[in-house]
């Protein structure tokens, strides 16, 4: 009995091994289903296609020796889009703090002008009756951009989309 128990080799190599092997195996399956799940759910990019196919353009146009295409500009009436002058005031209290602000505004078809100027002084007499306190951190800050989209839209009647902050400064 005991001479058949000496002449068998062991089979821990063997288990070990064919651990591993089934450990590559699950690893790679999975990595090909994430790849080609990946290659199918993800969004075509716009333009990748014409980069990709145009690989000398794209390098010139990187260290600027191709002269810029026209870039279309976000803000401009002919986009709908009115960036009105900078309000610049003192709050409500502490006085001696000064507040800086920034707005466009995104129209539902054609920008009316009369309007924008109505809805900016609208602003500046809002920004007057403000407090610091009432401002202060990221919670403070989205409840006047709460206040000011609501007295735009209460103002221009549905006109006015949307407001978009662009500078907002307190010193």
């Amino acid at each position: 009995m005991e001479e058949a128990a000496e002449g068998a080799p062991p089979k821990k190599k063997s288990a070990l091994v064919m651990t591993i092997a089934g450990i590559a195996v699950v690893t790679l399956i999975g990595a090909g289903g994430g790849w080609v799940l990946g290659g199918m759910i993800a969004p075509k990019i716009p333009g990748s296609d014409q980069a990709a196919a145009r690989p000398a353009d794209a390098a010139a146009g990187a260290h600027g020796d191709k002269k810029e295409e026209g870039l279309p500009h976000i803000a401009t009436e002919a986009a709908g889009v009115v960036q009105l002058e900078p309000i610049t005031t003192n709050l409500a209290y502490p006085s001696a703090n000064w507040v800086r602000l920034e707005v466009a505004l995104a129209f539902d078809g054609a920008p009316q002008l009369p309007l924008a100027e109505e809805i900016h002084q609208d602003i500046l007499a809002y920004m007057r009756t403000v407090s610091l306190q009432q401002i202060e951190g990221p919670r403070g800050f989205q409840y006047l951009k709460d206040d000011i989209q609501e007295r735009v839209d209460l103002r221009s009647q549905g006109k006015v989309s949307k407001v978009m902050f662009r500078t907002f400064v307190i010193e």
